[in-house]
């Protein structure tokens, strides 16, 4: 579970170990957080959230990017803890965030919510917490300087 601002390799890392489960044979599904929640509320509201919820689960790795740059919505925070539950040592879970786990609350909304979800994440983990600066911005800054 990587963490660490932006641009610092999370994603490039989570990708890189779905690749590696792909070539391996396994059903990896790679999806941001943000529109995770918004296809679970719209399954819900068309009345197929138990058939998304069933392909969420059969994956062998679900991969979650970007969780803490939206806020969510109670809906959608309640449907991620749901999906996250279902999962809960049936199959594995990249999930990449900028926010260190005492600013979920942020995210989630509610104490409760956030602890029991981080329960269920912390109980199997691996943490990666990357440190370094943003490579966009060092190549950024590396075109910008002239060449001699």
């Amino acid at each position: 579970m990587p963490w660490a601002p932006s641009g610092t390799g999370k994603t490039h890392i989570a990708l890189g170990l779905g690749l590696a489960a792909c070539q391996k044979g396994l059903k990896v599904r790679f999806i941001t957080a943000a529109a995770l929640v918004h296809e679970l509320i719209e399954a819900r509201d068309d009345k197929r959230l138990l058939r998304l919820q069933k392909q969420m689960i059969n994956q062998n790795l679900l991969i979650i990017d970007e969780l803490g740059f939206v806020a969510l919505s109670k809906t959608g925070a309640e449907l991620l803890f749901e999906l996250i539950s279902q999962r809960y040592e049936r199959g594995s879970i990249i999930i990449t965030s900028n926010l260190p786990f005492d600013e979920w609350t942020q995210t989630f909304g509610t104490e409760r919510l956030t602890g029991a979800l981080l329960d269920r994440l912390t109980h199997h983990v691996h943490i990666l917490e990357m440190n370094g600066d943003s490579y966009r911005l060092k190549h950024s800054k590396n075109r910008r300087k002239p060449q001699n």
